[in-house]
């Protein structure tokens, strides 16, 4: 193979990749951990090292060069495919996750790119009350920016190989990211990056007088242990506290940390292999760290705190003054609101050109969440597609968007790979998905129980309606149409659960290629419902 034209040509074309790629596989093996930093002298990436350890001379060589094969058959086989679905009129979008793992290539070979001691994740919402943590390090666009995003370009260049558009996932990450701590682990202990921490002396002028040890040392009072830890209260009080002052405790060294908690309770990771006491107690010791009202910021130079997000359900705030709980009302709105918003909007435009003139891809936002101001503004004028998911509508005045109301830069869907399905949803809050029916779907009579076939198709008949440029609906929901073809077992659909750390992506389809090759009448449906709205029309 290495003799050939063809593989030549790509291996001289990518040798400045593929080389790293395949020792950073070949030691990944050797040492049975992706985690480099304990892979010995290569621990920390040498260039000179790493052409030394992939010469063809070495008697492990073929172990290297494995990987150079693979990538060579994985690149024929992405363009035969591609070249395929082109010749049946089919575009293929690919994918661009927010981040990288802290274990990659990428942080082995360029660390420079990443803040390696954070992680990224996103502020709590309906979906996770703790925020998210997604375990990866943050960017580091001040670095990024000098050779002018040269990472970015090197990865759209070659995307756009394989791929006719792609969706960026978090786009709002290139607006700001969330930042957790390492030594955390829930997202409320995160803060805005980059962000506008606020000085001692801004708080001052806000009339909060700053007593960093009230608002930033976790505030634990013995009156209200009995809340987080139940029976197991007095037990908690000997073991993991010192008290301090009467009634006033902190957490002992070796449990001072959320990081530290979950390693001494969950030593292999797995909440399932622990008894009911076990999680009472390690999340509790855990939410008792959540109790602060600002957080320091760790790169600005003097001090300067981020507000805790949803501050508000701590007893931190909870047992404050009535005229301190106002002052803070006041900046908690400001700060998370107002203060950002053209200062986000500058640093989305610094970065978001270069990457979108990187590639002739057709470029597609997740813009869902904690949006800010001027998201929808950037977003149009780079012409890059909104997703809008009807029940996740943008417009807070109303309970369920419409497709009917989607822009025509968007893509327009169901459901996303971190929500229910159609069927699962429609289990979850029957007063809701009566409102729904009612309200959306223009039903007079009472919804039925279970997301029926006939409801499925209503719901995706809508959608393919939109004015929206994509309609892209999950296999899922469009399976749900047939009640012949969809699966019995409606919880297993799901792909993830954001608030679920544990959540290992473990959907399959149940259905084969073939079976859905033979399942006649459903393709027919389905091509009636996408030839009657025209979106078949270009072909």
């Amino acid at each position: 193979m290495s003799k050939t034209s063809e593989y030549r040509k790509f291996f001289e074309e990518n040798v400045s990749w593929l080389k790293p790629y395949a020792a950073f596989c070949y030691l990944r093996d050797q040492y049975k951990t992706s985690d480099f930093r304990e892979w010995n002298e290569f621990a920390v990436y040498d260039p000179k090292k790493i052409e030394k350890l992939c010469d063809p001379a070495n008697n492990f060589h073929e172990h290297i060069a494995v990987h150079y094969f693979i990538q060579f058959h994985l690149d024929k086989q992405l363009r035969d495919a591609l070249d395929y679905a082109h010749s049946k009129g089919v575009a293929i979008k690919g994918d661009i996750p927010i981040g990288i793992s802290p274990n990659s290539i990428e942080a082995w070979t360029e660390p420079v790119y990443f803040n390696l001691n954070a992680q990224a994740g996103a502020p709590p919402d309906d979906f996770a009350v703790m925020g998210q943590n997604w375990g990866f390090p943050t960017y580091n666009w001040e670095e990024m920016a000098k050779d002018d995003y040269s990472w970015w370009k090197k990865r759209l260049g070659m995307m756009e190989k394989y791929f006719d558009a792609y969706r960026i996932d978090h786009i709002l990450g290139f607006f700001r990211i969330w930042e957790i701590p390492n030594n955390a682990l829930h997202g409320l202990l995160g803060y805005f990056k980059p962000g506008l921490p606020l000085t001692p002396g801004e708080l001052d002028e806000w009339g909060i007088w700053f007593d960093e040890e009230r608002f930033t040392r976790p505030y634990i009072r013995g009156h209200f242990l009995h809340d987080f830890f139940g029976e197991f209260e007095d037990e908690v009080r000997r073991t993991y506290l010192n008290e301090i002052d009467f009634g006033v405790f902190e957490l002992k060294e070796d449990f001072n940390t959320q990081r530290k908690i979950y390693d001494h309770f969950t030593p292999y990771g797995q909440t399932s292999d622990i008894d009911g006491k076990t999680l009472v107690i390690r999340d509790g010791l855990m939410g008792l760290l959540n109790e602060v009202l600002f957080i320091k910021d760790p790169y600005a130079r003097p001090e300067a705190f981020h507000p805790r997000i949803a501050f508000h359900f701590t007893y931190a705030y909870r047992e404050l003054d009535p005229a301190t709980k106002d002052r803070l009302n006041d900046l908690y709105i400001h700060y998370f609101y107002r203060r950002h918003d053209e200062f986000w909007k500058y640093h989305a435009l610094n970065k978001l050109p270069a990457i979108v003139e990187a590639s002739d891809m057709l470029v597609c936002g997740e813009d869902l969440g904690m949006v800010p101001e001027g998201v929808s503004e950037v977003m149009s004028r780079l012409n890059i597609l909104s997703l809008e998911v009807q029940r996740m509508p943008k417009n807070p005045k109303v309970e369920f968007g419409h497709p009917a109301d989607a822009p025509y830069l968007s893509v327009c869907t169901t459901s996303t790979h971190d929500m229910s399905t159609i069927r699962g949803w429609w289990e979850e809050d029957k007063e809701k998905i009566a409102r729904f029916y009612h309200k959306i779907l223009g039903h007079n009579d009472d919804p039925p129980f279970y997301a029926e076939p006939w409801i499925c198709r209503e719901i995706i008949n809508q959608h393919l309606y939109a004015p929206a440029m994509w309609v892209i609906l999950p296999i899922q929901d469009l399976i749900a149409m047939d009640g012949n073809l969809r699966w019995d077992q409606t919880d297993k659909e799901r792909i993830n659960v954001p608030s679920d750390p544990e959540n290992k992506w473990r959907y399959r389809m149940i259905l084969s290629l073939d079976e859905l090759l033979d399942a006649r009448q459903f393709n027919q449906d389905l091509r009636s419902l996408v030839h009657l709205s025209g979106r078949d029309a270009a072909y």
